[in-house]
């Protein structure tokens, strides 16, 4: 099976006007044993505003599911009462996230021009942008630099194409990071009308540009897209479409047992536990995911969104010395996803012409 690769980044969050400081913000994982306390943390969900002094890093989804909080030193108090009175278990898992971030944070230091990106530190944007620059012009039969459009801000969304047999068709893997956005499933279960929600649906399908340059070129490859892989954190999940029904995909049963094999992989390298399943049931109603959009649109055989490393206790503030250990689990079964597609499906993009029927 031959293929070729694209992988697009988003710049959401690569550069702000002006830094926040987070200092003493705490973040908690809370754990709702009720139905009038995990009614009243969807409430707090909905209610946030632009200058509302919490926010919720996981939404709350299920009785004895965990819900995770950032939330401001002046209103630490208050809503620890809250977190009493509605017998809401608590669990302080970050004690300042400002520390937290300048312990993640690149390098200042650095020069792009004389020190390369490497992986035992984050790099900012800009410089995984000059490194890919390089990339390209090192090895310029092969890897071919994207650039589909523009973001609300102008900004370039760059993505890397990487073909090792140019000028022959064949069969299209695409891989999205960096991007997180709600708008391809318009306001279904698990969307907002809030311009302030996390999960805003925006005013109408496709309205932002980030994702209409997206939704465009996705289209022009997706006659011979095998396989659409999504990127995001955290919880240590492997999910499937969709999100926005319970109704199962075309092609669920296979799926599953592909993620089952794949995440087995993944264990054996650095003993990391993953669970797997689709977005509604293993975590909650949730719609405007690009996956369930390209499965559902294009009927692409493999559609997976891995939700990586770790599972609250560092959140979206990951420790650099897990950089490294992630990227080697995660790509071990990457490659058992696409070894176990070619296995049962030798004939490859025929298998778009069967799935809506199995």
């Amino acid at each position: 099976m031959k293929l070729f690769f694209a992988l697009l980044l988003a710049i959401a969050g690569s550069a702000l006007a002006e830094k926040v400081s987070y200092k003493n913000y705490k973040v908690y994982k809370i754990t709702p044993k009720n139905d009038q306390a995990l009614q009243a943390l969807r409430n707090l969900d909905e209610a946030v505003t632009e200058f509302s002094r919490f926010q919720f890093w996981e939404s709350p989804s299920k009785l004895g599911r965990n819900a995770t909080l950032m939330v401001a030193p002046e209103m630490q108090e208050s809503m620890e009462n809250m977190f009493e009175d509605l017998d809401i278990h608590s669990q302080v898992m970050i004690e300042n996230v400002q520390d937290a971030i300048n312990r993640e944070s690149p390098r200042n230091a650095r020069n792009i021009a004389r020190i390369p990106v490497d992986w035992t530190d984050y790099n900012t944007l800009d410089e995984i942008n000059e490194w890919l620059e390089s990339l390209a012009v090192e090895f310029p039969d092969v890897i071919t630099i994207l650039k589909p459009g523009k973001s609300h801000l102008g900004r370039d969304i760059v993505g890397v194409k990487f073909d090792l047999t140019p000028n022959v068709e064949k069969e299209v893997v695409f891989m999205e990071s960096n991007i997180h956005a709600r708008e391809w499933q318009w306001m279904n279960g698990g969307s907002s009308q809030n311009p302030c929600s996390e999960i805003y649906a925006g005013p109408r399908a496709f309205s932002e540009p980030s994702v209409d340059v997206m939704k465009d070129f996705i289209a022009s490859v997706a006659e011979n897209m095998v396989a659409y892989i999504d990127f995001h954190s955290f919880s240590q999940m492997l999910l499937l479409p969709f999100g926005h029904t319970t109704d199962p995909l075309m092609n669920y049963d296979e799926m599953m047992e592909i993620a089952e094999v794949a995440l087995e992989e993944l264990r054996q390298v650095h003993g990391t536990e993953y669970v797997w399943g689709n977005i509604a049931e293993t975590i909650y109603i949730a719609s405007g995911s690009s996956m369930d959009w390209v499965k559902g649109e294009f009927e692409v055989p493999i559609a997976y969104t891995y939700e990586l490393r770790d599972r609250g206790l560092h959140g979206f503030i990951l420790p650099a010395d897990q950089i490294l250990p992630t990227a080697e689990e995660t790509l071990v079964s990457l490659l058992s996803i696409f070894r176990q597609y070619r296995e049962r499906h030798p004939d490859g993009l025929k298998l778009k012409n069967k799935v809506s029927g199995v």
